[in-house]
C-alpha cells in the first residue's frame, strides 16, 4: 500500500517560526519583500502612478505575509539552531569594552530596535536594562513602535546603548535611514553606543556606499567608530560607534546620491534629511 504523503506547506503560510524552514527560503522571502517595497515607494511617489500596478504589488506583499512574513523569517534566522542573533556580537563587544564589570549600579539602558524576540539579552540582565521594541510587536514584551515616529526630546539622551541590527536596510526611504542615525545620535547619552548591523552587500556593493562613505557619514553625524567586523564572502557587516561630537564637515554632499563606484552594483544609499 503506497505511503499518504503529507501536503507541503508553504513557507510564507506558516504561522510558527519553525526552524524547519531553509535559509535560502528564509532569504527568498525577505529579498523579494524589500524589492516590492521599493516598487511601491516608486509608484507612490508618482503623481501618475499606475494604481492597478500599485495594487498589484500591495497584493503580492499581502500574499506574501507582510511584515509579519518577513519578521517571521528573520525569526528563523535568528535561532540558535543557525548561530544565533546579532545581539552576540554586541554582548562580547560590551564584556571586552569592561563594561559587564563596571562600578555603577545603574543598569545600561539598551534600546532594542526591530526586536523579533523579547529576551535577546537576557543573558545579560544584570547589567543591562533592555527595552525591546519593533514596528509590528510578536510578543508582549516587545513595545510596538515606529522608532521614526518616537519623541526625540522625550527621548533626548536618555539609552546608553541603541541597537539598530538589520533595521536600517529595511527602511524604504534612504533620507529616512539618514535620520534614524540622526535620532539616534540625539536619544543617546553622552558617550553613548550605537550598535549598526547592515547586510555587507549594501556596503561592500553598493553605488551609492562604500565603507570609506558611511565612516565619512557618520563622523558628519557625531559618531566616532569603536569596533568594526565583517569578512570578505560573508553575509553581515557590525560596527560600534560612540557618540561624539560632530567633526563639521559641510552636509550637502551626504543630502544627495553621490556615485561611488561603476559596474553591476545595488542601488542602497543613506541620505541626510
Amino acid at each position: 500500500m503506497p505511503r499518504t504523503r503529507k501536503k507541503k506547506i508553504p513557507v510564507t503560510n506558516t504561522d510558527k517560526a519553525s526552524s524547519s524552514s531553509t535559509p535560502t527560503s528564509s532569504r527568498t522571502v525577505i529579498r523579494r519583500f524589500h524589492v516590492l517595497l521599493k516598487k511601491q515607494r516608486q509608484l507612490k511617489n508618482v503623481p501618475s502612478a499606475n494604481a492597478e500596478a500599485l495594487g498589484e504589488i500591495e497584493r503580492e506583499i499581502d500574499k506574501l505575509g507582510g511584515l509579519a512574513a518577513y519578521q517571521r523569517m528573520s525569526s528563523i534566522g535568528q535561532g540558535t539552531d543557525r548561530g544565533g542573533g546579532s545581539e552576540k556580537v554586541l554582548i562580547q563587544w560590551l564584556i571586552d569594552m569592561g563594561l559587564r564589570k563596571r562600578e555603577a549600579k545603574v543598569k545600561l539602558r539598551l534600546l532594542e530596535v526591530g526586536a523579533l524576540k523579547p529576551d535577546n539579552y537576557r543573558t545579560c540582565m544584570s547589567w543591562i536594562d533592555t527595552t525591546p521594541m519593533d514596528l509590528r510587536s510578536r510578543h508582549p514584551s516587545i513595545l510596538e513602535q515606529d522608532f521614526l515616529l518616537m519623541d526625540e526630546d522625550e527621548n533626548r539622551g536618555k539609552w546608553n546603548i541603541i541597537s539598530l541590527s538589520l533595521v536600517v536596510n529595511f527602511v524604504p526611504d534612504p533620507r529616512d535611514r539618514g535620520r534614524m542615525l540622526c535620532l539616534a545620535h540625539s536619544m543617546l547619552a553622552p558617550d553613548g553606543l550605537l550598535f549598526l548591523a547592515l547586510p555587507l552587500p549594501c556596503v561592500e556593493n553598493s553605488r551609492y556606499l562604500t565603507f570609506d562613505h558611511l565612516q565619512s557619514l557618520m563622523n558628519v553625524l557625531g559618531f566616532t567608530e569603536v569596533q568594526r567586523k565583517w569578512k570578505k564572502g560573508g553575509k553581515m557587516a557590525y560596527w560600534l560607534y560612540r557618540k561624539s561630537e560632530s567633526d563639521h564637515k559641510p552636509l550637502d554632499e551626504y543630502r544627495k546620491k553621490n556615485v561611488c563606484r561603476q559596474g553591476d552594483r545595488n542601488n542602497f544609499a543613506i541620505l541626510l534629511p
